[in-house]
């Protein structure tokens, strides 16, 4: 009984902190769509259960059963389940129960062994929508840590429609959509959980140890990468003024009744007291807030399971110097810790705590915090078991879409698409790209980018490479090597999906190019004095003797020719250059002469006749007669 005495306690402690009790507690809902049959189809509402394993980010779609023996699912489910509900590739199926007789995880687990994908409650009473939650005082937790089917409780009217629909043998058919359940609005996760560090409460303080060095791992790889923040949070309650300076108080708070616990052991007469639970929560709450200040946040995840390991109530060490010694062996400053706690026997406010205190109180869409563990995702509370495979689902579903890490695409929590069929999608086998990406909610087919080239098209039928060419991507998947300093590619840049060898060379292109032997093969050096070698890619040639050789005509000529032939040459041009240079000079001289003389002759005239010249005009302005 000693979890229900501690509910109880929670229960208590929180009504004291809210002195009107107008206590805001958040249902968190998934979607359910009927598509089966055509009068209720339409999309309702649904709550999540606590408990099972939520399909965060996902969905799943499956026919409605409603058993006439066991309605309530509080018994064995029979004969009336279809044999083909345990069948793999057969379609999932969901039970339909009613809401009473036995706790709500008590149906689920019945629904579960009978081959259920899911289980829906009915509610038995027309009201609003309500969290089922694991029940107070079953301490058998066996079943428990094995359920795994989501849990959805729907409206009584619903229900109602559901199962007149069912009597009617007609086929009921239902899609259960957590897609838009957490908002994903960007490419980083924000997720608060909301802890204690007693571990005297039972099953469920095991169930929350043994989560934390389970998650550690991922958590870790999530925070040191920057894909998520996490903040750990601390539930404490305040002692009602007129009991501060009972002994139960002062037993159970620290700060003169300003942040309080339940005892551990629900015995005040032996063993821990709130407030020593209380004073732990302070230092690994100050222990979060000196390593994120120095830039390590991930280290809290250490400190937390290795005290959980060294320092427990179970062993008498819940206490400052067991503490002191993880906090040293993790290297964090000890001194700055013990600043941040400052003295739980002063009657002052704490800041850390009473911090902690507001945080509980729920704004905007998130609800107040009142149930511990608490996991808070992107500003909304998480539902279902707490489990490491189940809570790292409903984190990835947290991403927003195509932004998910590669920890959310492993096969522990995901099935790759893009591996049946390329998902459908555009791919260059060739060059081994494709357009097929596998999100956490499923694949997309979207034109990739590959080492900084960006490919564009449809995702489907088309992508291509846009500037830079598709070469520089892999070499487009074709063959290219080096060497003796000499670089080759069969890879072509205008936007083709095909390798061609380069000119010395034969092969597909893809896997091999090999050199041609230009000079076995007859291609090259074929004049009668040429020697030809082979290399590389290519060939050189060469003539025998005191020979030169000219490739573009293939043939060897006379090195003394040339050269007797080239410096002619040369004469022929320095003279052609010269007697270029005479004539235009003389021309020039002429021209100039002849203009010289006309330009004085014709001044001269102005002033006195000239022999056999008659008088020259003179033009000026409009003036001028």
């Amino acid at each position: 009984m000693r979890g229900d005495k501690l509910g109880f306690v929670i229960c208590v402690w929180f009504l004291f902190m809210y002195e009107s009790c107008l206590c805001k507690f958040v249902v968190e809902k998934n979607s359910l769509k009927v598509t089966s049959p055509e009068n209720l189809r339409n999309t309702y509402e649904s709550a999540i259960g606590n408990f099972g394993v939520p399909q965060y980010g996902g969905t799943l779609s499956g026919s409605v059963i409603y058993s006439k023996t066991n309605q309530n699912a509080c018994g064995n489910f029979t004969d009336d389940i279809p044999s083909t509900a345990k069948k793999p590739g057969s379609r999932p199926v969901f039970f339909l129960t009613d809401r009473g007789d036995c706790y709500f995880t008590y149906k689920a687990w019945n629904a579960q062994n009978a081959g259920a994908s899911a289980i829906l409650v009915a509610d038995d009473r027309p009201e609003h929508l309500i969290t089922m939650d694991l029940p107070k005082d079953d301490e058998n937790f066996d079943y428990l840590q094995n359920l795994t089917i989501p849990s959805v409780f729907v409206t009584n009217s619903l229900g109602v429609s559901l199962k007149k629909a069912l009597e009617n043998n007609e086929l009921v058919l239902v899609n259960l959509d957590w897609t838009e359940t957490l908002p994903h609005p960007d490419e980083r996760v924000e997720y608060e959980f909301w802890t204690n560090s007693n571990d005297e409460c039972g099953p469920k303080c095991d169930t929350q140890i043994d989560f934390i060095k389970n998650f550690k791992g991922p958590a870790q790889i999530l925070e040191r990468k920057g894909y998520t923040r996490f903040t750990p949070h601390y539930i404490t309650w305040f002692c009602p003024e007129e009991f501060v300076s009972s002994t139960k108080c002062e037993s159970q708070c620290i700060n003169h009744g300003r942040y309080c616990a339940p005892d551990p052991e629900q015995d005040f007469s032996q063993g821990y007291e709130g407030k020593d639970v209380v004073v732990e929560n302070l230092r690994q709450a100050c222990f979060y807030k000196v390593a994120n200040e120095s830039g390590k946040p991930w280290v809290w995840w250490d400190y937390v399971t290795d005290f959980a390991t060294r320092c427990s109530m179970k062993d008498h060490k819940f206490k400052k110097d067991c503490a002191d010694e993880v906090v040293k062996s993790l290297g964090v400053d000890i001194k700055k810790i013990d600043e941040c706690m400052g003295d739980p026997k002063e009657d002052v406010e704490n800041a850390v705590l009473k911090a902690e205190q507001q945080a509980q109180i729920g704004k905007g869409v998130r609800g107040d915090v009142t149930i511990l563990p608490t996991l808070v995702i992107n500003n909304r509370q998480y539902r279902g078991k707490l489990d490491k495979k189940a809570v790292l689902k409903a984190i990835c579903s947290g991403f927003k879409e195509t932004t998910e890490p590669d920890i959310c695409l492993s096969d522990e929590i995901e099935t790759n698409e893009c591996l049946d069929n390329n998902g459908g999608c555009w791919m260059d086998t060739v060059a081994n790209i494709t357009a097929c990406k596998d999100t956490f909610r499923g694949k997309v087919c979207e034109c990739p980018i590959v080492q900084g080239v960006k490919f564009v098209g449809d995702g489907y039928k088309h992508c291509e490479a846009s500037p830079p060419p598709r070469c520089q991507v892999n070499n487009g998947g074709c063959w290219k090597s080096t060497k003796d300093s000499r670089n080759y590619s069969a890879c072509i840049d205008d936007h083709t999906e095909g390798c061609e060898c380069p000119p010395g060379f034969k092969g597909d292109g893809i896997n091999s190019c090999e050199d041609i032997n230009e000079c076995k093969e007859k291609t090259a050096c074929q004049c009668s004095n040429c020697k030809c070698k082979n290399t590389w890619g290519s060939y050189e040639c060469s003539c025998k003797g005191n020979l030169l050789y000219l490739k573009e005509h293939d043939t060897c000529l006379s090195k003394d020719v040339a050269t007797s032939g080239g410096w002619g040459f040369a004469w022929a041009v320095v003279l052609g250059v010269a007697a270029f240079g005479v004539a235009g000079y003389t021309f020039y001289k002429y021209r100039m002469r002849r203009y010289m003389d006309s330009e004085i002759r014709a001044i001269m005239a102005q002033y006195m006749p000239l022999d056999n010249e008659g008088e020259v005009p003179v033009y000026g302005s409009h003036g001028d007669i």
